[in-house]
């Protein structure tokens, strides 16, 4: 129990030479001053770049438009489609489209010449018999007329719908109009319309006398008399000619762009309204009278004096401080006096050392590497960047990866250095665990360090992550303990340790430390007693049953407190015995306090012959991660785990708790070298839980089936040739194949061109195991609100 209120970040044994910064207070309020230089005393800038080639100007102004979920923002332009990816006119359409015109106009003509037999045997059907002469279609009053007009424009229009089907006309209009940027793509449609009206107003097209004898055999001619309703359907006429050319070239869509942009395109804004600022000149702050500030961060700016950290840090100050007008002027008054290290992350850092990718903080934003150029990558990918932001660390990510794939350089430091930075932005907490010697950052980079089993660490670990709750600290403590042991039920094993916990604590005011925790599991004679005597002493009667429960379960076939000491005993070791103490004057660092706090930890797990307490450290951590995170009110910043070794730390209850960590504003990176290393019935529900998943080069066929099933299948068109033998009935025909047999050695054959529509893998588990390239990886991500992106194949050393 921490009595000190330090949220068990303080340090279990000496002075530190980092201390574990404290959440920055607000900071006092002061009388505006006229923009004046920093002190002398705020910390230096770093020299680390901030992602560009040029400096922190050109860097905040630099375009992020939109993009699709795990691509990067900065500066992304959408790939122009290929020739062959278009819906161009290639020549078998272009001849149909020829065929379907001519065969329509000669049809057309037969129709008007009257040499079609029977043409007006249907027009004759449902029109009475007084309307025409005896024998023939010559009308005898207007009503024949009429009707003839109706049908013969019914015809027409059965004639343009279905030669334009056999055609293909759409993808003609699809290739010269659709796909033009605006305004072409306007302008080609009303050259159209135009076009169309005249041949309608020529009455080249029946469309004007069918519709005016429609509406006169319905209404009568008397409607007509009245030019009011003449000229009215002369306008709904050439109104539903227009409809379609008006959604074709997206005319509503083009007045809102020149709408927004005051004028023509190209031109400048209307002088009504303000010029657009440059982000580095802080407009939001213009905006909202702060011009003190702004022009002070301008200038720091133009100074130098900022880097990318300070601008992040500052403007998420700023979207917190505008929520509440009362804090608007207390911001304005501390960036007044501080200048770029206002709001600077409790360490004192603005940067980390050593940075080893490339990072755009205002969109959180790490470059993972580039999608490559293949058809299997969407044509708005390929070429672009691939990047990972907290949006889709959210819902969780899972990297499988043989040795030497990258998974840690390319991916699990990266996302590390990330988050490290997001965290001086006060945006970010992140807890990165890996053996001793693992590439996750410096030491200078965390400001929590924690070595078990390393006299040289100055931090140590709270087994019950500062818990008060005897069930809560026993229910991850057995997750950590016996989780990965499918003898053992995980529910009874927090049963024991519960009715363990809680009688001691309630007598001693905290948890036990390791040793005695042993002991009491262990069950030897004595152990018990004086816990027994206090309780009965104390009249604590509710813990003195929970304690004779235990005894009454001790010793049984299914007691499970036989193997939580046999793992504890792991941590029951020398080079442990300073490590995971408790009581009044011990505070080692709890992860109750990075759900809390934006704080920056490292845990480095023993290596040898400590493999196996490695490993119960990683479980327990695991678990007391989705057990602190799980129960956060209004989480302010994101939280993450990430796991560079994950083998043999997931159970059925871990992994069905990830599902909740999106709801929690936090998210857990799990690199596995095979999925071997999960038991074999969590393989669909490990896959099913996370929303990102990266496959790298090397996996084998069976963990590819995992992938494969897990991002489905798309519809994709083939095309199937088939060559058959042509057979000749004509003497003639049959001597020239023979004389062809003769020169070419083969038979004479035609082909037959099948094109289907199929169901394929997205990434076959053949596919991933044979044909992704060294230094690669296929990654999917998911956003928090749902939305899915298709795998991608990333060139990480690009």
């Amino acid at each position: 129990m921490h009595t000190d209120g330090s949220d068990g970040t303080q340090d279990a044994r000496g002075i530190r030479p980092h201390p574990v910064p404290r959440p920055a207070g607000p900071p006092p309020s002061a009388p505006p001053a006229p923009a004046a230089p920093p002190p002398p005393a705020a910390p230096p800038v770093p020299g680390q770049a901030p992602g560009t080639r040029g400096g922190t100007r050109e860097w905040l102004d630099a375009p992020r438009p939109d993009a699709a979920p795990g691509l990067w923002r900065q500066g992304y332009v959408r790939p122009a489609p290929k020739a062959e990816e278009r819906s161009g006119l290639s020549r078998p359409l272009l001849i149909s489209m020829l065929i379907s015109f001519l065969s329509g106009a000669l049809l057309w003509s037969l129709w008007q010449d009257g040499d079609i037999p029977y043409q007006f045997a249907l027009l004759r059907v449902f029109t009475p018999n007084d309307w025409f002469h005896s024998g023939t279609t010559a009308p005898v009053g207007l009503d024949g007329s009429y009707a003839l007009d109706v049908y013969s424009g019914a015809v027409f229009a059965l004639l343009v719908f279905g030669f334009g089907r056999i055609g293909n006309w759409r993808a003609a209009l699809r290739f010269f109009v659709e796909e033009r940027p605006q305004p072409g793509r306007a302008l080609a449609s009303a050259l159209l319309a135009t076009g169309l009206l005249l041949l309608i107003w020529n009455y080249e097209i029946p469309l004007v006398y069918p519709v005016l004898s429609l509406l006169s055999l319905v209404f009568g001619e008397e409607m007509f008399r009245s030019q009011f309703l003449t000229y009215s359907v002369y306008t709904l006429i050439t109104l539903a000619v227009l409809w379609p050319f008006m959604k074709l070239g997206d005319w509503p869509g083009l007045v809102r762009t020149l709408a927004a942009r005051g004028g023509q395109p190209g031109s400048a804004p209307l002088a009504a309204g303000p010029p657009a600022v440059a982000a580095a000149e802080w407009p939001e702050l213009r905006e909202a009278g702060q011009h003190q500030a702004a022009e002070l961060l301008a200038a720091e700016l133009r100074a130098g004096r900022m880097n990318d950290v300070d601008c992040a840090r500052i403007r998420r100050a700023w979207d917190t401080a505008r929520r509440d007008p009362g804090r608007v002027k207390e911001f304005a008054d501390t960036v007044l006096r501080e200048g770029a290290a206002a709001f600077t992350h409790p360490s004192g850092d603005r940067d980390v050392p050593g940075r080893s990718a490339r990072h755009d903080l205002l969109t959180g934003q790490v470059r993972l590497g580039a999608c490559v150029d293949d058809e299997r990558n969407e044509a708005q990918s390929r070429g672009a960047g691939a990047a990972l932001d907290p949006a889709v660390l959210g819902t969780s990510l899972l990297a499988v990866g043989p040795p030497g794939a990258g998974k840690t350089r390319h991916l699990v430091r990266p996302v590390v250095e990330a988050l490290t930075l997001q965290a001086l932005t006060g945006g970010c907490a992140v807890i990165a665990v890996g053996a001793a010697g693992v590439p996750l950052g410096p030491d200078e980079a965390f400001d929590v360090v924690v070595k078990p089993g390393n006299p040289a660490s100055a931090h140590d670990l709270d087994l019950y992550a500062g818990t008060a709750d005897p069930d809560e600290a026993a229910a991850f403590l057995a997750e950590g303990l016996v989780g990965d042991l499918e003898s053992v039920d995980t529910r009874r094993a927090a049963t024991a340790l519960a009715q363990l916990l809680g009688p001691y604590r309630a007598v001693h005011g905290h948890f036990p430390p390791v040793p005695e925790l042993c002991e009491l599991l262990q069950g030897l004679p004595g152990t018990l007693d004086p816990l027994r005597e206090a309780l009965a002493a104390a009249g604590q009667q509710a813990m003195l049953r929970e304690l004779e429960a235990r005894s009454r379960q001790a010793g049984g076939a299914t007691d499970p407190a036989p193997a939580l000491a046999d793992r504890l005993g792991l941590l029951d070791r020398p080079a442990f015995a300073d490590f995971f103490a408790t009581g009044g004057g011990s505070g080692p660092l709890s992860l109750r306090a990075v759900a809390r706090h934006p704080l920056r930890v490292r845990i480095e797990l023993p290596g040898r012959p400590h493999e196996e307490a490695a490993r119960l450290l990683a479980r327990l951590v695991l678990a007391q991660f989705l057990a602190v995170t799980a129960d956060r009110a209004a989480p302010g910043h994101f939280a993450c785990l990430v796991l560079d070794d994950a083998g043999r730390t997931l159970s059925r209850d871990t992994v069905g708790a990830l599902h909740r960590l999106r709801a929690a504003h936090a998210g857990v990176v799990l690199a596995l070298r095979s999925m071997s290393e999960v038991p074999e019935p969590l393989h669909g529900p490990l896959h099913g839980a996370v929303g990102c998943r990266a496959a790298f080069s090397g996996v084998t066929t069976w963990d590819g089936r995992g992938f494969a099933a897990a991002w489905g299948t798309k519809w994709v068109e083939t095309r199937e040739v088939a060559k058959h033998t042509v057979f000749a009935d004509q003497p003639l025909t049959r001597a020239l194949h023979a004389l062809r047999r003769l020169a070419t050695g083969k038979e004479v054959t035609t082909d037959a061109v099948t094109v289907r529509q199929v169901e394929r893998d997205h990434w076959s588990a053949s596919e991933l195991a044979q044909e992704v390239p060294p230094g690669h990886a296929v990654l999917s991500v998911t956003t928090v609100d749902g939305t899915r992106a298709d795998p991608l194949l990333v060139d990480l050393r690009s």
